[in-house]
């Protein structure tokens, strides 16, 4: 075995996910060499990787076809040994098809998985199996005795020195945003706990450029009387993908909602409260940090879970999954940590 390609072409909270194939591949092949393929804006995350050989990049907003057919002949020139999709849509099955690799390997579930060399069922909802276990069964046609290994990021050191001026001090890291708004904590609810939160230390709101107005409003609505506002930093957009993680890192405790900086934590292996609105940790997205703690309702609602992934609006329009969680259930995990 001398190249292996992994493709993975979702989301951010996915590819960071999948980045326990790469250690896991690189465990047991040391000196194979890996690529990755990823969509336009997540190549951000492998910058310096000390594992792989080529990021390969796929641009779906421009020219999409066009750039579909230059990463198809990429990889055929490439003559890998072995290509690994991890996604389960036809633009990518028909990658792995025509790849030219001795071994194509892809989950059942995507729809020319029929002409694989391998198609490995795919175990969507099974209790208590994560992702990466799920992932790693791709593996099994290369070597039945492959180690499972935890996702793994690797900020720079250059991503440490941008942070370390937020270090003088012990803090915590806030991502309060989600793509979904049934995975997103609610604004009054943020502010409620925050009001109450006692810590004499910095509170570093995070997420994406688009994050900035949100966190706008959960800060302009705390209460000064409270609580010192001054404490308070909005970093949104301030910050790449490795330099968020190497902010959480650092942090007390991070608290994130069932979405990609929750992932970034457990790649990192950084203190997190995981809450958890309309989905379950059951799903297999849960955190692998060694610092765990998952926050959801501990009322009994039919409701919940409302579906695998998020929804844009509460089903039933009351979106008790959320607002019944409570500020004493996210202020224990902070109280436990700053006291370590």
């Amino acid at each position: 075995m001398q190249k292996i390609c992994v493709i993975q072409t979702a989301f951010i909270g996915d590819v960071v996910l999948s980045t326990s194939l790469l250690e896991s591949l690189h465990d047991k092949y040391p000196n194979v060499k890996l690529d990755i393929i990823v969509r336009k804006g997540n190549e951000g995350l492998f910058i310096g990787h000390p594992f792989l050989d080529h990021v390969i990049v796929w641009d779906k907003n421009d020219n999409k076809y066009t750039n579909w057919l230059r990463i198809l002949s990429a990889i055929r020139a490439a003559k890998y040994d072995a290509v690994i999709n991890v996604q389960r849509y036809a633009a990518t099955g028909f990658w792995t098809v025509f790849s030219n690799a001795k071994l194509k390997i892809g989950f059942d579930k995507n729809p020319v998985s029929f002409l694989f060399t391998h198609k490995i069922k795919h175990q969507q909802m099974q209790e208590g199996l994560h992702e990466i276990q799920k992932n790693h069964t791709l593996l099994t046609p290369l070597d039945n005795g492959i180690y499972l290994k935890n996702p793994k990021l690797y900020p720079a050191l250059s991503d440490f020195e941008i942070v370390k001026p937020f270090q003088d001090q012990k803090y915590i890291c806030i991502a309060p945003a989600s793509v979904w708004f049934t995975k997103q904590f609610p604004i009054h609810k943020w502010v409620e706990f925050l009001n109450e939160l006692q810590f004499e230390g910095k509170v570093f709101m995070i997420g994406g450029a688009g994050d900035k107005h949100l966190v706008d409003k959960i800060l302009n609505a705390l209460n000064p009387k409270f609580i010192p506002i001054n404490n308070f930093v909005n970093l949104a957009g301030t910050l790449s993908f490795l330099s968020s993680a190497a902010l959480q890192k650092g942090a007390i405790i991070n608290y994130v909602n069932d979405s990609a900086p929750m992932h970034f934590c457990s790649a990192v292996n950084a203190p997190v409260v995981a809450i958890y609105c309309s989905t379950i940790p059951d799903f297999g997205y849960g955190p692998l940090s060694q610092q765990s703690f998952i926050v959801q309702s501990q009322q009994h609602l039919p409701c919940k879970p409302c579906g695998v992934h998020g929804k844009k609006t509460c089903p039933l329009g009351h979106f008790n999954c959320a607002h019944t969680i409570t500020s004493e259930q996210l202020l224990a995990p902070a109280l436990q940590m700053n006291q370590h």
